[in-house]
């Protein structure tokens, strides 16, 4: 698997990945980005990402992830790649399964569009094969739900195989009140007696952390775990951070971000915990995750920060895209 190249990479941040969701594209959901991003042209944000991705490997990160969705993360990356010839050591993964209707507009009335169909596999994979040829690592099925039909689909699963047949490793993103359904529905799912999903991204934070037991079944089952939106959106980064997390970000001298971070870093079964970072400011200080110590104070405090999940997704669905 691509992954044994992270699990021989010896700097404390190589298991903290770089995710450009908020820079592939003017409009996302995260809290603060009207500051963090003030010039959003195509030109712009491509030169924000290259910034990013060049202090992310100078930093030790060696994931980068993607997706179709991400407006233009994919073609950024790609010209990163080509543009640095010489870095071969980085896991790339990107996602297929959503749409990118925007035409990067902040305003526009859907911004994402979900389609797990055979269909939608085929175009999306023709388009990012397009982009990142065979620097394609992981290839993800972005945010299934237990109803999803990508759980289901006999042809879908076959395509799938077909490309982990072919070097790249399949996984799949998960999303909503009901993750660890969903996680537990994909480790099942065999074409030929062989488990098709070799690894699963999802949300796990502070506030949010009821997919945890079904992540380390999955971890225990073989498959690689992703974690995304470990500062839930912005909500526990800056002043929208609660004082519980503020408080161990005081006693510990660095960021509530780090902080956040940490928590999630902690997990025996987190393989990689993505950074969401739009500025190499906020990057530098994702990163410091890796010296944080919390005493059991503290972490007996951010325990109870923990959101009833419906309501975690309910306020996450409301926020605004910036």
């Amino acid at each position: 698997m691509s992954f044994a190249r992270l699990a021989t990479a010896t700097t404390p941040t190589a298991h903290l990945g770089l995710g450009l969701a908020a820079v592939g594209r003017p409009g996302y959901i995260t809290l603060g980005r009207e500051d963090d991003l003030p010039a959003r042209s195509v030109e712009a944000l491509s030169e924000r990402a290259f910034e990013l991705l060049d202090a992310a490997y100078a930093l030790g990160v060696r994931y980068l992830d993607v997706a179709r969705s991400y407006g233009r993360s994919e073609e950024f990356l790609a010209d990163w790649l080509r543009a640095r010839p010489d870095i071969r050591d980085v896991v790339v993964g990107s996602k297929w399964g959503y749409t990118y209707t925007a035409d990067w507009r902040t305003d526009a009335d859907a911004h994402e569009v979900k389609d797990h169909s055979v269909a939608a596999y085929d175009r999306q994979r023709a388009e990012t094969a397009d982009l990142l040829g065979d620097r394609l690592d992981l290839y993800q099925i972005h945010s299934v739900t237990p109803e999803s039909p990508a759980l289901t689909d006999t042809e879908l699963h076959a395509r799938l195989a077909d490309l982990a047949a072919s070097g790249v490793t399949v996984g799949l993103s998960v999303s909503g009140p009901d993750q660890a359904a969903a996680i537990r529905a994909a480790v099942e799912v065999t074409v030929g007696g062989e488990r098709l999903f070799r690894t699963v991204q999802a949300t796990y934070n502070a506030l949010e952390t009821s997919a945890g037991p079904a992540l380390a079944e999955a971890h225990d089952a073989g498959l690689t775990v992703l974690v995304k939106e470990g500062m839930a959106n912005g909500r526990l980064a800056g002043p929208q951070a609660p004082e519980a997390l503020r408080a161990a970000a005081e006693a510990t001298g660095l960021g509530c971000d780090a902080v956040a971070l940490a928590l999630v870093l902690r997990q025996p079964w987190a393989g990689v915990v993505l950074s969401g970072a739009a500025t190499s400011v906020q990057l530098v200080s994702n990163l410091h995750a890796t010296a944080v110590d919390l005493d059991a104070e503290h972490l007996d405090r951010l325990t109870d920060l923990v959101e009833e999940p419906a309501a975690y997704w309910r306020t996450r669905a409301g926020l605004p895209w910036h």
